[in-house]
């Protein structure tokens, strides 16, 4: 089976949006809203590449800002359709984050990657995607490109709830025994990361990082607690969580992240 016909199928009987409505799986969508909200000016255009039902779209299309989305699987677009308010200025047509031929150079002022590079399995690939969403961005515009990183997904589906057999992966070669890193294939749905390998594919950018963020930290691995905490401890937690989910220390022990960077300007020679 071809990688794009693993995602479609997984796609088609998964349900994204409640994800992000339990509790748990705000503290994903709440922190990188917050980001967002921090770069984003009146009059700004978006640009969502790989929009999935669109959660992240539709937010900043009902903010008043327009938004143009892509998304590759065909179930998703039917219900970023059926989501689409007709107060709403967006667009959203079907698309691979690989080849973006249909929109021009330095056009968006907001580039969201917010899941794309989950599922491609090889740099070369991901640097084409990110190099696709730095050329449609402005000159000095910002891009978000998000990752699912290796150790949260370990630490919560490996030793806590058992959904990953750890010696197994390791037997299969999927964990390297020694650092535990890891290797992902199409099968296998999600390709698992660490910051030194997103660092590794930006190095010959040329962008300027603006953050490198944990965007649900703890979350995943404390959901249980977290989805059972009154308004006002969640409320507690999130603002922990801002606080702390740029510190070294901790960026490695969440399930996703978010890398924040600028397009450099093109200065006339």
């Amino acid at each position: 089976m071809k990688a794009n016909e693993y995602l479609i199928d997984f796609y088609n009987s998964y349900d994204e949006d409640s994800r992000l409505s339990f509790r748990h799986g705000t503290v994903e969508f709440l922190t990188t809203m917050r980001y967002i909200e921090k770069y984003i000016q009146p009059g700004d255009r978006v640009l969502e590449i790989g929009a999935g039902t669109g959660r992240y779209s539709h937010a900043l299309a009902r903010q008043g800002y327009a938004v143009d989305a892509v998304e590759l699987v065909e179930h998703n677009i039917e219900v970023f359709r059926k989501n689409t308010l007709s107060s709403e200025n967006i667009t959203i047509r079907q698309g691979n984050a690989l080849d973006l031929s249909a929109f021009p150079d330095d056009k968006y002022d907001i580039t969201l990657l917010l899941g794309p590079l989950y599922h491609l399995y090889n740099k070369e690939d991901k640097q084409q995607a990110l190099r696709e969403a730095i050329r449609v961005t402005k000159q000095g515009g910002v891009v978000f490109a998000a990752y699912v990183i290796s150790d949260g997904c370990l630490l919560d589906e490996g030793f806590h709830r058992g959904n990953i057999n750890v010696a197994q992966y390791i037997e299969n070669g999927l964990l390297d025994s020694q650092t535990f890193a890891a290797k992902s294939e199409p099968k296998d749905l999600f390709e698992l990361v660490r910051k030194e390998d997103v660092d590794d594919l930006m190095k010959d950018f040329p962008v300027t990082r603006l953050h490198y963020v944990s965007t649900d930290g703890c979350a995943l691995l404390m959901r249980e607690a977290i989805d059972a905490m009154d308004h006002d401890t969640f409320q507690l937690y999130l603002k922990y969580h801002f606080a702390t989910c740029e510190r070294t220390d901790l960026l490695g022990i969440t399930s996703h992240a978010v890398d924040i960077f600028k397009k450099q300007a093109q200065h006339p020679v």
